[in-house]
């Protein structure tokens, strides 16, 4: 387990730190431009490369690529090269065929913008001007694509070699430059100015930091030692093994972004601002989802691969349970604790300025709606390498289908009825459908199941959450004048519930036996040595 809560704590403490400057964006962005026409133009924009980011350079590809690029790096290259020349080779092959498909794909999409945001957010046409704006955003903010998914081809060679560092800091970079738009888009506003203004300088800051994310990246690459060439495309047999296992894993994934796309095209539909609320609700749930599931599955997929590839199947089973424990020892508490106090941090983070108290007391529904599906999505993030590193990328395809269908089948029950808040909710069920058929196949497939050992460490650490909750409960009343008083009154009293609440917790989890003091002792050793070898 030592190698795993390394490489977590890795990625999980640099995800950290991105999350934290996301959350500062955040912040900043709904205190400037509220939950307004602005607004829900540039989360449209924003959401349009990063939906199909996620499709193409963290979803498909980096699933299908990582393993491939691990088995030919560990395996015996020819000339006796120790596999060096295969791994280069595949990566250089791989990286002639990947450029092109990108730009062909960008050049399309902005051509046809139009059409896409119309199927998205033809509710847009109601309000003069949103709809225009909202395509020129989107086509100011595509390139982003092309950019970020070289990023995350460059990340995959690093972790597939146990480098996870530059991959989790990229994320920092984005962040920064995206602050960096926010006030510059403030300054050129100037007080009372048009909120587009904003809107546009941010939509230019999306592409710059995918130009800055790629700049490092290429850097990181060089400093490792390793090269890629830039060739002609040549479709060889390892690159059309890729584009086979790619093909479902896009389908799968595509179906996952379909599900996004459906939560946008009911949410646009909704009273403006509907859209802004879900996507800034959504980055509190992503917060807790980015250090924990994020990291354990981008450390365990490289893990797996080499284990199974080996034929060591006991490990592959340990590691996959060792993983499963961290997740729910870090999540368990993370979504109990923010669904709890949803209301304090939504008023002290966002209400002010064009953030009414009105679009907080929504926002907080919203989250406490997203955080009961937040342990399925860390669990999924875990489960799914267990296909990905066997190189079955076409089971969580259906899987995704039937979330999917699931989805769309709440939502148009439940969005009529309970709105923006209905469909939060639709979304945590299908992602606990997702989980629970994930992990149904991987146990009969005889590739992972429930030890009595892990059952009842989860149980204890459940018994852990119960004692926290109840002092988050009592407490929460308690400080409710101070959460939306001066700079320093938030800061405290949210200081207050975080600390009460974690010592509380890590104190039931010690007594009851739900922290494995092996575990401790890895997450609090030094890491100076460690986090050395990582660069």
């Amino acid at each position: 387990m030592s190698s795993l809560v390394k490489s977590v704590g890795t990625i999980g403490g640099l995800t950290m730190v991105s999350r934290l400057f996301g959350f500062a964006r955040d912040m900043l962005l709904a205190r400037v431009l509220g939950a307004g026409l602005a607004a829900d133009a540039f989360q449209l924009a924003f959401t349009l490369p990063n939906t199909f980011r996620r499709l193409f350079a963290e979803g498909a590809f980096s699933v299908a690529f990582v393993p491939m690029y691990s088995r030919a790096l560990h395996g015996t290259g020819q000339g006796g090269a120790g596999g060096e020349e295969a791994a280069a080779k595949f990566a250089d092959d791989v990286l002639s065929v990947f450029l092109w498909v990108l730009l062909g794909f960008s050049a399309i999409m902005m051509v046809v913008m139009p059409g896409i945001v119309w199927l998205l957010a033809r509710d847009f046409q109601q309000v003069p001007g949103k709809f225009d704006f909202a395509v020129f955003l989107s086509r100011v903010t595509f390139p982003y694509l092309a950019l970020i998914s070289l990023v995350a081809m460059l990340s995959g060679l690093l972790n597939a070699r146990s480098r996870f560092a530059p991959g989790a800091f990229a994320p920092v970079l984005l962040n920064i430059v995206l602050i960096g738009g926010i006030v510059t888009g403030w300054w050129l506003r100037g007080p009372g100015g048009d909120d587009r203004i904003v809107a546009e300088a941010l939509a230019i800051a999306v592409s710059l930091a995918g130009v800055v994310q790629l700049a490092y990246m290429v850097w990181a690459v060089r400093r490792a030692g390793l090269t890629l060439r830039w060739r002609l495309p040549k479709f060889t047999p390892e690159v059309k093994r890729l584009g086979a296992l790619i093909l479902p894993a896009t389908f799968g994934a595509g179906i996952y972004q379909v599900s996004q796309f459906v939560d946008t095209f009911f949410a646009t539909s909704l009273p403006q601002g509907s859209l802004t609320l879900l996507k800034l609700a959504d980055r509190l749930n992503q917060l807790p989802l980015g250090i924990v599931g994020i990291a354990l599955g981008t450390a365990i997929l490289p893990m797996l691969s080499r284990h199974i590839h080996s034929g060591d199947a006991s490990e592959a089973q340990r590691l996959q349970a060792n993983a499963f424990e961290i997740a729910t020892l870090l999540t368990l508490p993370a979504a109990a604790a923010l669904a709890i106090c949803a209301p304090a941090f939504v008023t002290a983070f966002f209400v002010g300025g064009k953030f009414t108290a009105g679009d907080g007391v929504i926002m907080a529904q919203i989250v406490v709606a997203l955080i009961c599906g937040l342990p399925a999505y860390v669990v999924v993030k875990i489960l799914n390498p267990g296909f990905f590193a066997r190189e079955d990328t076409k089971t969580p395809v259906w899987t995704a289908l039937a979330s999917l269908l699931v989805n769309i089948a709440i939502n148009l029950y439940v969005v009529e009825r309970y709105g923006i808040v209905g469909l939060a909710g639709a979304t945590a069920v299908s992602a606990s459908v997702n989980c629970l058929l994930l992990y149904t196949v991987l146990h009969r497939r005889g590739w992972f199941h429930f030890t009595a050992k892990l059952a009842g460490r989860i149980a204890r650490q459940l018994v852990a959450v119960a004692a926290m909750a109840a002092l988050l409960l009592y407490m929460m009343p308690l400080m409710e004048p101070f959460y939306g008083g001066s700079a320093f009154e938030r800061i405290w009293s949210l200081a207050i519930l975080v600390a009460a609440g974690g010592m509380v917790f890590f104190a039931a989890a010690f007594a009851t036996g739900a922290l494995d003091k092996d575990l401790l002792a890895m997450l609090t050793r030094r890491r100076g040595k460690a986090a050395g070898t990582q660069e």
